[in-house]
């Protein structure tokens, strides 16, 4: 086995597309091309997961309960992000489902997309393909959008991020 190196960004897009596909059974390839990934990227970045017991012996199963302590609190270290200039496109952290329901901001946040529809400030997500694949996945864009409140909100945002997430992760 490979000696683990540290966990990349785009492994919690993995393991966040994996919990988002429920009971739907799943290859390699499937997460590959649904998140725009190389197969060999997912293959690498499940043994990464394995090695820091986020996932299943079998890489099948992700630990919910281990990641959603790793999101909570350590992303916000490991992958820190500061909003930077207005661009166009796609809704993330309090701006999009289901925080934009119980959070009223003028700050809108976006991942930089030039086929979004909305205008906000830049947040960088985990993975250059993520807002291609989050149009294409409401479930997995809602997953996302709140990791990336655990991320960059402040202590109410983060508070009811990790609310969900939990209720989510059941």
């Amino acid at each position: 086995m490979k000696k683990h190196s540290g966990m990349r960004p785009h492994d919690i897009v993995i393991l966040l597309k994996i919990i988002a596909k429920g009971d739907e059974p799943w290859f390699n390839k499937d997460l590959a091309n649904e998140l725009h990934i190389s197969q060999s990227e997912v293959s690498e970045s499940l043994n990464r997961s394995k090695i820091a017991r986020l996932v299943s012996g079998d890489k099948k199963d992700v630990f919910k309960l281990a990641l959603l302590d790793f999101l909570t609190h350590g992303l916000r270290y490991v992958y820190p992000e500061r909003p930077s200039s207005s661009v166009r496109g796609v809704p993330t952290s309090h701006s999009a489902p289901p925080l934009n329901k119980v959070i009223e901001s003028k700050q809108d946040y976006v991942w930089p997309y030039a086929l979004g529809s909305h205008r906000g400030f830049a947040i960088e997500p985990l993975h250059p393909n993520v807002p291609k694949a989050c149009l294409e996945d409401p479930k997995l864009h809602e997953l996302l959008a709140l990791a990336d409140a655990l991320r960059v909100g402040r202590a109410r945002e983060r508070n009811l991020a990790f609310q969900e997430l939990a209720k989510l992760f059941k």
